[in-house]
């Protein structure tokens, strides 16, 4: 990747070597005696960010729950405490299948503040507004990166305030050297990762169903779930180690066909039924390509929304296949299944398999106007335009913008040298001469040659809408 940075903190260890785990583990009863009595002396770190940010009464102590049923084997959880509402309301949240209105008070179980001008919450989910992409002069307000503050969230649950001196990651499995249980797992703090050699990103994250309010909207197909315009996607500077590197420290062999990381946010619940923590499994080849295990968000420790202490970023894919707050990992020797990967984000419709179509994995080709939908804009007056396109597949190569509601075409100056994993930002010079209702629309084709289509093709969940986006404005 071409902005990729390594920090060779230290060679990966052979299977012959002792390796960070092999470490933690002979000295893990000193170091857990030394933080339970650091622990009691002083609030943890996670306590004390979430009693600024929602009043310490309203905490509610939770143990992460282990993966239901054989999905998944159970392991235990590290200590975390959740904010929000009381855990019986917390853990019920909305099924990918259900509708999800906006709301205009806080999002429930979301820890950072969410101001009107800046978010648009559905649920228990925030998006981005992308009006605020631009300032009140017209200057860019956000680069490259969104910042943390402004970062969308995607919630199944809630967010889970983990105490990061007592959070590890643990491995096994049968794709492990000594096939480790749940129950005796290799293990790694936040320290044995920073001993790997890092590495930092730049990557789109983007949920599955973001662009879903257009097929209904746009296409008159309603379609249940939460109703996201294209704020459902962020880009950011991502620091870590590389799963790669983490398999390989705790004893991948060739053996081994997937990897299932799970959450540490609370169990799933809808309809009556407990799908457990989130949690998907990802093919090995992917695991090894490109898939980071970070720490870090635009240079600062991640944040509880984000998904600290750690997360897995993988870049190109639906922003499912990234999970936050990441507590285990399995690695087996056959493949593994979760309601994510069986029940949920798969396309189901009239014009995909009755058993519905493969899992989802790469992300489709969007674009998106810096300028709030509506908007209205002086006649006879030069405008520029400005807005983003990306594609979870490849680069993007050229962007195109109709003023006319797709009648006539023509090209935007890119403003960035298109990259993969990443958006590209745009502008368009525009001169309306007459008031009235104009219709704006921008498409952009990556360099595998992957165009936005006129009309989405349907699946009942609404997911990977990449159709071209009417954009209403008015000129006055």
């Amino acid at each position: 990747m071409d902005d990729e940075v390594r920090t060779p903190n230290e060679a990966v260890p052979t299977p012959a070597d002792p390796t960070p785990a092999d470490r933690r583990q002979t000295d893990r009863r000193q170091t857990d005696r030394s933080r339970a009595d650091r622990r009691r002396a002083e609030p943890t770190r996670a306590a004390r960010d979430g009693a600024r940010a929602d009043g310490v009464d309203r905490r509610t102590l939770l143990r992460a729950a282990s993966a239901a049923g054989a999905l998944a084997a159970p392991v235990p959880a590290a200590p975390l405490v959740t904010a929000g509402r009381a855990a019986a309301e917390e853990v019920s949240g909305p099924a990918p299948g259900a509708v999800s209105g906006g709301s205009s008070g806080p999002v429930p179980g979301i820890v950072k503040p969410l101001p009107a001008e800046w978010f648009v919450p559905h649920g228990t989910n925030a998006e981005t507004r992308w009006d605020t992409f631009r300032g009140a002069d017209g200057g860019a307000a956000i680069g490259r990166h969104v910042p943390v503050e402004r970062f969308f969230v995607r919630n199944h649950t809630s967010t889970p305030l983990i105490d990061p001196d007592t959070w590890s990651l643990r491995l096994f499995g049968s794709g492990l050297r000594g096939a480790p249980t749940a129950g005796r797992p290799v293990e790694f703090g936040l320290d044995d990762l920073r001993e790997l050699p890092s590495t930092r990103i730049s990557v789109l994250i983007e949920c599955a169903g973001n662009g879903r309010s257009y097929y209904s909207g746009q296409q008159g197909q309603p379609v249940p779930g939460t109703p996201w315009t294209l704020g459902g996607v962020g880009s950011a500077s991502w620091r870590g180690v590389r799963l790669a590197e983490v398999l390989r420290a705790a004893g991948l062999t060739g053996a081994a066909v997937d990897v299932l990381p799970t959450g540490l946010d609370p169990d799933f619940v809808a309809g009556g039924t407990n799908y457990g923590p989130v949690r998907r499994p990802l093919p090995i080849a992917k695991a090894l390509d490109d898939v980071l295990l970070a720490y870090e968000m635009n240079g600062e420790p991640l944040t509880p929304d984000h998904g600290a202490p750690a997360r897995l970023v993988v870049p190109g894919w639906v922003g499912i296949a990234s999970i936050k707050w990441v507590g285990s990992v399995e690695v087996a020797d056959h493949p593994l299944y979760s309601p994510w990967n069986t029940d949920f984000y798969r396309m189901f419709g009239p014009d995909y398999p009755p058993g519905g179509g493969d899992p989802l994995t790469v992300q489709v080709v969007k674009s998106a106007f810096e300028l709030a939908a509506g908007a209205r804009l002086a006649a006879d007056r030069e405008h520029r335009l400005h807005g983003r396109s990306w594609s979870g597949v490849a680069a993007v190569r050229r962007v195109e913008v109709s003023t006319d509601g797709g009648r006539t075409w023509r090209r935007a100056e890119l403003r960035d040298e298109p990259r993969a994993d990443g958006w590209t930002r745009w502008s368009f010079d525009w001169r309306p001469g007459r008031p009235g209702p104009y219709e704006l629309r921008a498409r952009a084709t990556d360099r595998r040659g992957n165009t936005q289509p006129e009309r989405a093709l349907f699946n009942r969940e609404g997911y990977l809408f990449g159709a071209v986006v009417a954009h209403p404005v008015t000129v006055v």
